[in-house]
């Protein structure tokens, strides 16, 4: 059995509830723009997955972001910075049709579909350096970061983190559909309406599904994410895809950092202590929002403390930086 810890997070006084926690980042937190390498990964089925690989000979760390993410998400170039300057390699990973090139075939990524994951982390393990030592996975990414591990016999990381776990798909799309919470819902749908349209301006979109009519995650998944990714419905894609039944296995170190005021879920979202499988540490604080959690005394002088508790994450009972 795993186990349930009391983060030591406080926010900001000037950030005191979940929506601002959630969306200061978004809004205020400057962009580096870190000098990466570019790879791309042939996937089996003819369709690709890029990544961004920083310089450095230090311990690989695979980062993965979460829905409609990329690079240019508030913790995402952020903290490939940073793991340079501790001393680790980071590898951005970039799921597949998030690398502002679409992918060859109708399908997508999404929640669940760890067989990209599980490629990506075999062709970076017959690399020299060998498969990455940790995996760091944000949300969607998180979902799917975890679902892998517990699945998977023998994982080829070594240590994980995951933040702002959505472990209960259909508990997200219920919360996103309830008050303040529909801005983000909003949001995501709109990006990935734009990204859908993107990929099948110039080929032949196989679904007949009027996508100005759909208002929520519910019809969203159940006409389109569904359907292009091999599922009955909206109802067997939240089943199969949600890793909150998968946790019982996860005998890998892993360490989930959440909020339990986290505006994507529910409270009961939150799985309990004998859900968690040997390898699991879940740190709970009691705000933070969604991939928020930050303090500071002003503004002006905002601390990421997200930021500071990977770092340390890793470092605790992960891989050794340099220098470490």
């Amino acid at each position: 059995m795993g186990l349930i810890t009391r983060s030591h997070f406080r926010p900001a006084w000037w950030l005191p509830g979940a929506h601002l926690q959630t969306l200061w980042p978004s809004l205020s937190r400057p962009r580096p723009q870190p000098d990466l390498a570019r790879r791309r990964i042939e996937l089996a089925d003819g369709d690709f997955v890029d990544l961004a690989i920083g310089h450095g000979t230090g311990p690989r760390i695979l980062v993965i972001h979460g829905l409609e993410g990329g690079l240019e998400s508030h913790y995402a170039a952020t903290l490939v910075a940073r793991l340079q300057r501790e001393g680790y390699q980071p590898i951005f990973m970039f799921l597949r049709g998030c690398s502002h090139e679409p992918n060859r075939l109708d399908r997508a990524y999404h929640s669940g579909a760890t067989e990209d994951l599980a490629e990506v982390l075999d062709v970076l393990g017959s690399d020299p350096e060998g498969a990455p030592a940790a995996a760091i996975g944000f949300s969607l990414g998180a979902n799917l970061l975890l679902k892998y591990l517990g699945e998977t016999e023998e994982p080829a990381v070594g240590h994980a983190i995951a933040v702002s776990v959505p472990f209960v798909l259909r508990d997200a799309m219920l919360r996103l559909d309830i008050g303040f919470s529909k801005i983000y819902q909003r949001h995501l749908l709109k990006k990935l309406k734009v990204s859908l349209r993107r990929k099948f301006a110039g080929r032949h979109f196989p679904l007949t599904v009027d996508l100005d009519a759909i208002q929520d995650f519910n019809a969203f998944d159940d006409r389109v994410t569904a359907p292009l990714n091999g599922f009955e419905g909206v109802f067997d894609y939240y089943s199969r895809a949600s890793c909150r039944q998968y946790l019982p296995a996860i005998r890998t170190p892993t360490l989930i950092i959440q909020a339990v005021d986290d505006p994507f879920m529910f409270p009961t979202t939150i799985p309990w202590e004998h859900e968690l499988g040997p390898g699991i540490t879940l740190e709970l604080a009691d705000h933070g929002g969604h991939v928020g959690f930050i303090d500071g005394p002003w503004p002006w002088r905002a601390h990421y403390w997200l930021e500071d508790r990977i770092i340390r994450g890793l470092s605790e009972t992960g891989p050794r930086q340099v220098g470490g």
